[in-house]
């Protein structure tokens, strides 16, 4: 089971982990919502995410042009925000269901709650980790009923500002809450080049909490990069193999990629390893590939080294390669065969 003490000590190195958020992607029936469950775990997911509302705990049912979706939005089909909310969400009785699904298998799931009532399910669930989603970062009141709870809170910055995030945060330490913060960009897919994932470390060191990533591109190099530069956990929206019809399948990655994706991360976060130039050991064996200094040509003692008789070439066993202007023009001490190692006993100065 996953170290919650160490996966929000910023202190404590360690992989990161990987967070598979569910969203929508449940295609509107329990059984998918349970095989995601089952599918997720068996793939290597570290932790679940959910989404914890209802569509009238985040909206209104209204088709008055502000709660109508704009036509460049992903969601533009749905029409109004209680449409899709109603179309989007995961019934309250199926968030049960799946948090004791996860508990029954051994995976740890987690929430996004988006009001004080969804805070109030998810501790009669015993919700390990809040997690606040970026669109609700100046929400205080919600961050309170979270914070207030002393379980751990994941706010994400996909649309806060510094002063948003400098409140939230504050927030929180008002109550001495375990804090990670994810790096996102709340565009649904991200271009790659629209990530800026060197703000995570900048985040540790603003903030000197733990961070991460939250990571709506639909590629693992943006994952890969906040791995290398300290994330200690990545989410990302998953969705069953060939589900085309979930809310937010279009930008979802398929969990059959998954094992590739921790592994991915894995790597990245090990390869970064420490600044040095000491050749590892595991590459010593290498440097015979290195160029010396070799006769190339038999000599008889007396002979004049030239470059017909004398060459940089691999492997390392002879002078090294900056003292060949040294040998020209010197002589040699004794026969030389072919293939023999320059050394200085060969060298001589002309008579």
């Amino acid at each position: 089971m996953i170290d919650i003490v160490t996966l929000f000590d910023p202190d404590r190195p360690m992989a990161p982990l990987m967070c598979v958020e569910m969203s929508g992607n449940h295609q509107g029936r329990l059984e998918a919502a349970l095989a995601f469950v089952d599918e997720a775990k068996a793939r290597g997911a570290d932790l679940l995410k959910v989404q914890v509302y209802r569509p009238d705990t985040i909206t209104l049912h209204s088709d008055r042009p502000d709660f109508r979706l704009p036509a460049a939005d992903t969601w533009s089909e749905y029409g109004t925000l209680y449409d899709l909310y109603a179309h989007a969400h995961t019934p309250w009785d199926w968030i049960e269901a799946m948090f004791r699904h996860g508990e029954a298998i051994g995976l740890p799931v987690f929430a996004s709650p988006f009001d004080e009532t969804a805070v109030d399910l998810l501790e009669r669930l015993g919700c390990p980790i809040y997690k606040i989603a970026s669109p609700e970062i100046g929400d205080i009141g919600l961050i309170e009923a979270c914070a207030r709870t002393g379980k751990p809170v994941i706010l994400s910055t996909g649309l806060a500002s510094k002063e948003d995030l400098d409140r939230a945060v504050a927030t929180i330490r008002r109550f001495d809450a375990p804090l990670m913060i994810l790096k996102c960009v709340s565009a649904y897919p991200t271009p790659a080049e629209d990530m800026n994932v060197a703000t995570v470390p900048w985040l540790r060191e603003t903030y000197g909490c733990a961070v991460g990533l939250s990571d709506h591109t639909v590629g693992l190099g943006a994952a890969c990069a906040a791995a290398a530069l300290g994330a200690r956990l990545v989410e990302k929206h998953f969705k069953l193999p060939g589900d085309d019809t979930s809310v937010d399948a279009k930008f979802s990655l398929d969990l059959d990629r998954l094992p590739e994706m921790k592994q991915a991360l894995a790597d990245a976060a090990a390869s970064v390893g420490t600044a040095t130039m000491e050749i590892p050991e595991i590459a010593r064996p290498s440097l015979s590939g290195r160029r010396s200094l070799y006769v190339v040509a038999a000599m008889r003692k007396g002979e004049v080294f030239t470059r017909d008789t004398v060459r940089s070439i691999r492997p390392c066993y002879g002078m090294a390669p900056m003292h060949l202007p040294d040998v020209l023009g010197k002589v040699a001490t004794r026969d030389i065969e072919r293939g023999e190692r320059m050394s200085w006993d060969l060298v001589a100065d002309p008579a």
